[in-house]
């Protein structure tokens, strides 16, 4: 058995053994290749039984010049990366990871809201540059000091990920309203269920932890961010695509919205020409949410256990 990692250096740049997964076949790892699609691709594929992948694109044209493949493990919960279908015309199982993240990407929500409201990263930059030790006072803030407790949290997508995040943020002392297709019991022990335009209008901090989906793409646009509080937060740890980035750069600009705080943006890595880049109050961080050590050994650990499966005729975790 063969098998391949085509783009292994983000989930494992070091810290992480391929032992495990080596174990179960013949292995080569590459840390990197091509996000495009590209002949490449399939070249390195080769003659092995299972491509391991995170975000290398799988699509038709490679599928057909890997007939030997059998399975692609996608090292993520998304997998939109593999073209899912046609793979399983030509009868290969496609796996992936679910929940791996769900402490680390709530945490991550949290910390970019805590940035927004405290801008820690630059006071500390600020002291080290001598501007408290030259200083007339014996303290100082460049930007406005924001405090939680009272405020209104709502959550777009209350899955795992999404009560997680509510769960810190009531302790906090917010208040929490959810909105979520599946609404059940554990959601509601967390926050409230609202529609969408409630949500909006109510929310002082707006967090995106919704699956992307073509019913969802660009959510947040110039109709819904009208309808959100005046001065609002929007942090977004999920996707980019779920952006209006044109939208949410202008609404920075003319103070509709107060602050973002963004993890993720529509084409990664970030264009040159993204107008997130020169939006005020606009913090953006390169899709680092998963990133976490305690969480890329759970992605491996469930991909090991997926290709296992996989090779013991019981496939597991499958998407298509």
């Amino acid at each position: 058995m063969k098998i391949v990692v085509l783009d292994g250096y983000t989930e494992n740049p070091g810290d992480l053994s391929w032992a495990s997964l080596s174990a179960l076949g013949a292995l080569t790892v590459y840390d990197r290749t091509s996000y495009v699609d590209s002949p490449a691709i399939a070249q390195r594929i080769g003659d092995a039984e299972v491509a391991v992948v995170n975000k290398t694109p799988i699509t038709r044209a490679t599928i057909d010049h890997c007939p030997a493949l059998r399975m692609i493990a996608v090292m993520a919960t998304g997998y939109n990366v593999v073209d899912c279908a046609y793979a399983r015309e030509r009868g290969i199982v496609v796996s992936n990871v679910p929940a791996y993240g769900t402490a680390s990407v709530a945490q991550f929500a949290i910390a970019l809201l805590l940035e927004v409201c405290h801008h820690i990263g630059h006071h500390s930059e600020s002291v080290h540059a001598g501007k408290w030790a030259d200083h007339v006072d014996w303290c100082y803030w460049d930007y406005p000091l924001v405090e939680l407790q009272g405020k209104t949290a709502g959550i777009i997508g209350f899955g795992r990920i999404g009560q997680a995040t509510g769960r810190i943020a009531a302790a906090l002392g917010m208040e929490v309203l959810a909105c979520d297709p599946h609404p059940n019991e554990a959601g509601r022990a967390v926050g409230t269920y609202v529609p969408l335009e409630t949500l909006l209008a109510r929310s002082d901090v707006v967090f995106l932890h919704c699956n992307l989906t073509p019913e969802n793409t660009h959510l947040i646009n110039r109709h819904t961010l009208a309808g959100m509080k005046d001065g609002a937060i929007l942090i977004n740890n999920a996707r980019g695509q779920l952006l209006c980035e044109d939208a949410v750069a202008e609404a920075l600009r003319t103070g509709k919205l107060a602050a973002a705080g963004l993890d993720v943006v529509d084409s990664e890595p970030i264009r040159r020409d993204n107008p997130l880049l020169t939006a005020p109050n606009c913090i953006l961080t390169p899709h680092m949410s998963w990133g976490a050590r305690e969480a890329r050994q759970r992605i491996m650990d469930v991909t090991v256990e997926n290709v296992a499966a996989f090779l013991s005729g019981a496939p597991i975790h499958v998407v298509n």
